[in-house]
């Protein structure tokens, strides 16, 4: 099947073919520029955020691009800043390129508290560090991360404005019957199983700081960040490409291109507030697993097989806010399902690390 044509505006307003758009697909580094590369409005927003920003848990899945993304736009907006990106950095690739970038990799154990105490001051902190699976077989790690750690850190960096990356996993699942609107910034905590329980103590902690102490804070609630090497777009592609079963039990799902999250947590520095604010992040469509399993399967020429009986509820956030502010993502559904496809068919690989998108017990 043929992927449509299309074409886009890069960030110097230059129209790019389709034929560069999927050049940019053909491997890690293509990939790795494409979710650096900023908007205008992010390249904007960046003359307003004034002063030094730190990445807290910058060497997992999103954060070296989100300090890459960072370094381009201050770059194109004519700024110069301190980036920190501090990390345990078990990924030496990952500090690697960074350091390449200009970024100030700085590695450290935010469990341990001299190691927490000698970070430099920063004006902006992204806070990203955080652990969730293996939460069920080591279930006091994961608690000491999410709940623990916060608690340093609000002390650490009580003078800085921060957003503090959390999940949707702390609401309840919607019941489909009820509608798909998915759940809003007022819709009531919800957790299910310790990693969501431990996800809502992060927030409380950070919300208890930005009360007691004003710090100004906005809790990031990010549903399915995906960069097409890991994410529920990716685990169900190479379910369908491999022909292995793709599980109906969570019928449906939001997803956000993992560039567009990023830029939205930059931007969101300026919309940080004591109390502490609440925004839900992810894209605009409910989306069917069995109908972006068959599209994958129209791709590859394979006909999906599912297995178990479809669930009454999912996990589904409303990002209304979020679009009201930002606007909408970058990228559909649509295109990022066809670029998921197209990463698969040239070959790209897998970062091994599966979302359990269909996991119903909270156990991960």
């Amino acid at each position: 099947m043929e992927f449509a044509a299309k074409t886009r505006k890069n960030i110097r307003g230059k129209e790019e073919s389709d034929m560069q758009w999927q050049e940019n697909l053909q491997n890690e580094a293509g990939l790795e520029a494409l979710l650096a590369e900023p908007s205008e409005k992010l390249i904007v927003d960046m003359a307003q955020i004034k002063g030094s920003i730190m990445v807290l848990g910058a060497g997992g899945k999103m954060g070296p691009s989100l300090c890459r993304l960072i370094r381009n736009a201050d770059k194109a907006a004519g700024i110069s800043r301190d980036i920190f990106a501090v990390s345990r950095f078990s990924d030496p690739k990952a500090a690697s390129m960074l350091k390449e970038t200009g970024v100030h990799v700085i590695p450290c154990d935010l469990l341990d508290p001299h190691g927490l105490a000698s970070l430099p001051d920063a004006n902006h902190i992204i806070y990203m560090a955080g652990r969730k699976f293996g939460t069920g077989e080591d279930a006091p790690m994961t608690w000491a991360m999410n709940a623990a750690v916060p608690s340093f850190v609000s002390q650490r960096f009580a003078g800085a404005n921060m957003v503090v990356f959390s999940s949707g996993n702390i609401y309840p699942p919607v019941r489909l019957a009820e509608g798909v609107g998915g759940c809003t910034e007022e819709t009531p905590a919800g957790p299910l199983g310790e990693y969501a329980m431990s996800c809502l103590a992060r927030e409380r902690i950070f919300a208890y700081a930005a009360m007691a102490k004003g710090l100004k804070v906005l809790l990031f609630r990010l549903n399915y960040a995906v960069d097409l090497r890991y994410g529920v777009l990716f685990d169900i592609a190479e379910k369908v490409k491999n022909g292995r079963p793709v599980s109906l039990s969570v019928p449906y799902f939001n997803c956000i291109w993992q560039g567009d999250a990023n830029e939205a947590a930059v931007r969101s520095l300026l919309h940080t507030s004591s109390p502490a604010r609440i925004l839900n992040v992810t894209g605009p469509e409910t989306v069917s697993v069995r109908t972006a399993a068959e599209r994958f399967g129209e791709f590859f020429g394979i006909t999906p097989i599912f297995c178990d009986e479809p669930g009454e509820t999912a996990l589904l956030n409303n990002a209304g806010q979020a679009m009201k502010l930002f606007g909408y993502p970058r990228f559909s559904i649509d295109e990022l399902i066809e670029m998921q496809a197209a990463w698969i068919l040239n070959g790209g690989k897998g970062l091994g690390k599966p979302t359990h998108f269909e996991v119903r017990d909270g156990v991960y």
